[in-house]
């Protein structure tokens, strides 16, 4: 028997492999096997309204086309074309008639623990279309229809692999970044930042769970506090605050899945000094509170469906 929902209600219908859930515009994706990647194939067009949802998603069409319309722009992918979609972007797509399509989603947070995707952290923040004339269109394409592939035989340690395509994909796409948006700076410099900011992202790892401050963190690295608050946005794409918020508001929708810890506790072991700033937090990052969210995860949906991951 299904969890009761919280008061504000979530909505979820089947599909022949899996189930959507919605809440409001807000949806939250449901994965196989402990996984944290889904592939939805499908010749049969469909329509989606508007809703966003943590995972990025990728359409590949192979026939047929689809329109997305995203805030600030609208965009028809066609056959050898490939959009990706950023956590949190709201969006709705309607395909033709003629679609065959794969749609990728995946929790993009196994990718953004590695040290050096910071750098490219405005990249994955932004649509990124890939049209023919692009020179990497047709490699990131083998890619994921090898992706597709490992989904599909589900072979031990898919997911795993799965995700080993998707950093091959990530390489070659920040690796072009970087060649575009770079500003030159003295090599022997440039290194020395990068080092030291791979170390400081390190300690906030260790250490979001305790009271912690940008003086701290700077003082860590030997950086003046206004240095490190300037240098760290470059490298982070985000502000010192607001990385340290994300990560603790990630390491507590972990726990409220995978624990049955009251909310206060899970609140203090995520280094919040208040469940007020928490829920406050929390619901601007997750967009639910998190009472609901461990309701909404915590469905019990049939054995052959499903065990949802967030990053």
């Amino acid at each position: 028997m299904a969890s009761k929902l919280p008061a504000a209600s979530a909505e979820h219908s089947r599909f022949p492999d899996g189930f959507r859930i919605l809440q409001g515009k807000q949806e939250y994706i449901t994965y196989q096997d402990h996984s944290s990647i889904r592939v939805w194939p499908s010749d049969v067009p469909s329509h989606f309204d508007v809703h966003m949802h943590s995972a990025v998603e990728v359409l590949m069409p192979h026939r047929g086309k689809a329109l997305y319309q995203l805030p600030d722009r609208t965009y028809q992918v066609e056959a050898g074309q490939l959009l990706f979609i950023p956590p949190g972007i709201s969006h709705a797509l309607t395909e033709s008639d003629d679609i065959l399509r794969y749609l990728i989603l995946f929790e993009p947070s196994p990718l953004y623990t590695l040290r050096d995707m910071p750098a490219v952290r405005m990249m994955t923040q932004q649509p990124l279309y890939l049209t023919q004339q692009d020179m990497l269109t047709d490699e990131i394409c083998s890619l994921l229809m090898a992706l597709v592939d490992c989904y599909l035989r589900k072979e031990g340690m898919w997911n795993t692999e799965c995700y080993s395509f998707l950093l091959k994909v990530y390489a070659l796409l920040g690796r072009q970044y970087l060649r575009r948006n770079t500003p030159p700076a003295p090599a022997e410099r440039r290194s020395v930042d990068a080092e030291l900011l791979n170390s400081a992202i390190t300690y906030i790892s260790e250490n979001y769970m305790r009271p912690l401050t940008l003086t701290e963190v700077a003082d860590f690295t030997g950086f003046s506090k206004y240095y490190f608050s300037r240098v760290f946005k470059d490298f982070a794409g985000l502000p010192f605050s607001s990385y340290l918020n994300v990560k603790r508001v990630n390491a507590a929708a972990n726990l409220l899945i995978n624990s049955a810890d009251p909310v206060q506790e899970i609140a203090r072991q995520a280094g919040f000094g208040s469940v007020a700033s928490f829920n406050r937090l929390f619901r601007e990052y997750k967009h639910c509170t998190p009472t609901q969210f461990r309701a909404i995860y915590s469905l019990v949906l049939p054995a052959d469906q499903v065990s949802p991951f967030t990053e």
